[in-house]
């Protein structure tokens, strides 16, 4: 008895710090995805163009397929910015934490209430990817970040995307797509490719495109519905 009574301390430290592996990582996470959407305003895009992704946007978060997607599980973490120039980038939603269908409508409304911030600068996607890599400093800590990037063109100013790639740590940033096909489909062929050679980044990383401004809100739904779909795994890790 005396025999055993010595090695006690040592199994309940044991114990105690297999305790601590197992619930360290998941108490110090606070969702599980962290999620920003940015919305093209270079002067490619008129007002009625603006209106329409502001609006589609708005509507898509509240689609009853991404409502079920975005509040199963873990909660997810959103924030909404717009994109041109050089340095013309604006936070419409700065991030907060999608817990309640509530949340949800008050970030719809914010979308839907926010205003262009500028109309007359060009496609900089590079500086919109290198302020998005600083906005995902701001986010909760979430198990997975992705950038929902749409925009109708190519980067015309400025460093490209590669480069923000190389300079900006994205290692752990997924970067999907959403192209918006608003010319004559001969010409957005090559940006679609564009956006699928130079834009997507990260395993999983997908495209979506919108036929015209009017098909926004559709391809802002099924695009939501995939990002905020609860990953699923094989087996413990």
């Amino acid at each position: 008895m005396a025999e055993h009574g010595k090695y006690r301390p040592l199994v309940i430290r044991s114990a105690l710090c297999l305790t601590l592996l197992t619930v360290a990582p998941a108490a110090a996470v606070e969702c599980r995805l962290a999620l920003a959407l940015a919305l093209d305003v270079s002067s490619s895009v008129n007002t009625t163009e603006d209106a329409l992704q502001r609006g589609g946007l708005a509507a898509a978060l509240l689609a009853p397929e991404v409502r079920t997607s975005i509040l199963a599980g873990d909660p997810i973490a959103m924030a909404v910015y717009e994109w041109s120039g050089r340095y013309n980038q604006e936070v419409l939603a700065s991030w907060r934490v999608i817990r309640s269908e509530q949340d949800l409508q008050a970030l719809s409304r914010t979308i839907a209430a926010s205003r262009r911030s500028h109309d007359e600068f060009p496609t900089a996607m590079g500086y919109a990817l290198g302020f998005a890599w600083e906005l995902f400093q701001e986010a909760p800590r979430c198990l997975y970040q992705t950038l929902d990037m749409a925009g109708d063109g190519e980067s015309n100013e400025g460093f490209p995307p590669e480069a923000a790639y190389r300079e900006y740590d994205f290692n752990d940033i997924t970067v999907n797509g959403l192209v918006v096909n608003a010319a004559d489909f001969e010409a957005e062929v090559d940006l679609i490719e564009w956006y699928r050679t130079e834009v997507l980044h990260g395993p999983g990383a997908f495209l979506e495109v919108a036929q015209g401004f009017e098909d926004y809100e559709r391809a802002m739904r099924r695009k939501l519905e995939r990002e905020t779909r609860p990953r699923i795994f094989g087996g413990l890790q």
